[in-house]
């Protein structure tokens, strides 16, 4: 065991109170200032001189002291649109909630800025800390990257954790996929159709948009159905069909909005053009127009093979072989893709990368929500196994990395 997880064992009680404080005030998308102004006091306070780089977007860099390469280490901080329903005494004081974990993951990036300043004189090279807005609408990697975030000093690898509720595995291991694609890309999509709304006591004089856009829904059921092979994954799914606000009057415009995730771009880039047919050529049926646009697109996630086995090989030596668990080979792979999307993916494309599970709440210990749920609940006690991975992780990479 190193003495960085019994240094970071020691800041528990800190972690906590991170955590909490920001569960409490939990915000969304890029427009985070009470989230911002705690970790950027929190870093300050620690001596380092945090820079916002976009809106609610931070960088600190520990080390410099002895010269290296730079790793990056990110974690994202929004919540979601979701009014919390748990009995927690920190419950959200906000109509949003950290159903995600976000605000784990920012506790524990504060508490690795924490153990780096203290061994800033041994680092050789920088670590990045990467404090990032907007990881649900899959646009703040993106912001942060534009405005610089690999840049001045340029980042060589990088490191993501994501803590996981709800699984059959207990608290506190750390589980790592394998190398290659481990999440799907994201597309979202917007379908508006253009009809002639009236009176619905004459329904032959409109062209009715709700008609159509009920036929553009089933119709694009038929892509997975039937026109992808059954071993090629990819989800499509419509999360909300609106039109009209009254009973009495055929509207003039509908819409439908949903995600399409893939894990190879060939099928990425044939589903985007089925889509656009089916909606198009489904509307010219019934004398209506659609457009189709998308949003928010985000790349699969890649991890890279030598930081896969550097992580397994120093983790290892922190927290002991029986912590760190292939997720290819637990739960017969189960936990060894996500079809989930996460925008680290935008990182993991430009330079090598990893992402890695921290286990925060098993079923058999009643964290029986899943992520994204309004009951969600995540267990805080292995919340300094993550500030200490992250650390070492950073540095034993810098230190082998010559």
């Amino acid at each position: 065991m190193s003495n960085l997880l019994e240094e970071a064992k020691e800041l528990q009680n800190l972690l906590i109170e991170h955590r909490r404080y920001i569960h409490e005030n939990a915000e969304i998308d890029m427009d985070l200032p009470i989230t911002t102004k705690y970790v950027m006091d929190k870093l300050t306070e620690m001596g380092y001189e945090p820079k916002e780089i976009c809106k609610s977007g931070i960088v600190a860099i520990a080390g410099g002291k002895k010269p290296g390469k730079t790793f990056l280490l990110r974690a994202d901080m929004d919540a979601l649109p979701i009014v919390e329903e748990t009995d927690e005494p920190f419950k959200s004081k906000t109509n949003y909630m950290h159903a995600c974990g976000h605000d784990l993951h920012t506790a524990m990036l504060l508490g690795a800025a924490k153990l780096l300043k203290k061994h800033e004189n041994e680092i050789e090279g920088k670590v990045k800390l990467m404090f990032q807005p907007a990881e649900e609408p899959i646009k703040g990697a993106q912001a942060m990257l534009k405005a610089g975030v690999l840049e001045n000093p340029k980042v060589d690898a990088a490191m993501m954790i994501h803590v996981a509720t709800g699984t059959p595995f207990p608290s506190g291991l750390l589980v790592v996929r394998h190398a290659g694609i481990i999440s799907s890309a994201s597309d979202w999509f917007t379908i508006r159709v253009k009809g002639k709304g009236g009176h619905s006591s004459s329904p032959n004089l409109t062209i009715d948009p709700l008609n159509v856009i009920s036929h553009i829904f089933i119709a694009l059921e038929s892509i997975n159905a039937r026109e992808l092979a059954p071993a090629d994954n990819a989800a499509i799914t419509v999360g909300q069909i609106h039109g009209g606000n009254t009973s009495n009057v055929i509207p003039d415009t509908a819409f439908l909005s949903g995600t399409i995730r893939t894990f190879n771009n060939e099928t990425r880039t044939f589903i985007k053009r089925r889509l656009e047919e089916i909606a198009t050529s489904v509307a010219k049926t019934f004398r209506a127009e659609a457009i189709v646009e998308y949003s928010c697109c985000c790349p699969s996630l890649i991890n890279d093979a030598n930081i896969v086995e550097n992580f397994k090989d120093y983790t290892s030596s922190l927290v002991g072989d029986d912590r760190v668990i292939d997720a290819d080979k637990a739960e017969n792979g189960t936990y060894a893709t996500m079809t989930g999307s996460e925008d680290f993916g935008y990182v993991t494309e430009l330079i090598p990368s990893i992402m890695v599970g921290l286990t925060t709440g098993s079923t058999t210990d009643g964290y029986i929500y899943p992520h994204h749920h309004p009951k969600t609940q995540f267990d805080e006690s292995p919340l300094y196994i993550g500030s200490a991975t992250y650390a070492n992780m950073a540095m034993k990479w810098l230190e082998n990395a010559k």
